[in-house]
């Protein structure tokens, strides 16, 4: 991170921050990566979802560090990785971001888990790395139409606003703070789930330069984690699909994910929305916790 950038504003205890640099050779169109890291054992790598950051995971990292290395990683341009002008922020851009993590890392026998556009990047990362990947749990996966467009009728006006000609890069980088609060409890059964200081955490970012271009970018890239979905059937490591019972997709778009992935396990987290890793944290910390190697018990 560059000293004249802002620095994050939470902390997650025992958790340190760390960058990887851009590869030579790629055009300029890569940038430094950051992550967090905590805990100890195999690895696990975190994917956030759109508009957030590392951070998002705030409340499961400390869950599981006792049973995991833990990669929290900042996706290209989000969080406090690099912003590169011109870059794309398509599904396929994405997982090289993710991509790198791995293999500069030389990590293996990873677990893989993301949450909504994380959950599309953990699963076609592990379509491409099988060698590498050992398990992934894909947790609401965003790979239909509509998104968080189906969250609130504010929701469906401002990202509206945001994909439109002309006016979309203006409203872009005008966010305030009652309106993001709205948008993303839309995203939760548990309104109280959505932590005052974690929303000014994701102003902070938004207010970086070129961040609304980056955020405009990412939303008109939205249809390329639907036509990811065509990845599913590559995946050879077992995969685990979590949804909130009250999540944007609806029985349709799940029931056409479990047809995909047939040998998938599949849990429904009653009550829960959208961001699980906000309001349910335990759930996913119980089924990781579960499956972790080698074995131990549990704290």
């Amino acid at each position: 991170m560059r000293a004249h950038e802002s620095r994050p504003t939470i902390h997650i205890p025992r958790t340190t921050s760390h960058t990887l640099a851009p590869r030579t050779g790629r055009e300029g169109r890569e940038g430094t990566l950051r992550y967090l890291k905590a805990g100890t054992g195999a690895p696990l790598v975190l994917l956030h979802t759109v508009r957030t950051q590392a951070e998002h995971f705030r409340l499961l990292i400390p869950l599981i560090a006792d049973r995991y290395t833990v990669y929290a990683l900042d996706l290209p341009g989000m969080g406090y990785s690099e912003i590169v002008p011109g870059a794309s922020y398509d599904e396929p851009a994405m997982r090289a971001g993710v991509e790198r993590l791995l293999t500069e890392l030389d990590l293996h026998d990873v677990t893989l888990v993301g949450e909504s556009m994380g959950a599309v990047l953990a699963l076609t990362t592990a379509a491409d790395l099988p060698e590498r990947v050992r398990r992934v749990v894909a947790v609401n996966t965003y790979d239909f139409r509509g998104g968080i467009a189906r969250s609130s009728l504010l929701a469906r006006v401002v990202i509206s606003g945001v994909l439109a000609p002309g006016v979309g890069p203006v409203i872009a980088g005008v966010e305030p703070k009652a309106a993001l609060s709205k948008i993303l409890q839309g995203g939760l059964g548990d309104k109280s789930a959505l932590q005052e200081d974690y929303v000014d955490e994701l102003l902070q970012v938004g207010s970086r330069p070129g961040y609304p271009t980056v955020a405009r970018a990412v939303y008109q890239s939205l249809p390329s984690l639907i036509a990811a979905r065509s990845r599913y059937r590559e995946v050879k490591a077992p995969v685990h699909l979590v949804y909130g019972e009250k999540d944007w997709s609806r029985p349709s778009d799940r029931e056409a994910n479990k047809r995909l992935l047939p040998a998938a396990d599949f849990t429904q987290v009653s009550k829960a929305g959208h961001f699980i890793a906000l309001e349910r944290p335990d759930v996913l910390a119980d089924l990781l916790n579960a499956v972790a190697w080698p074995p131990g018990p549990l704290t």
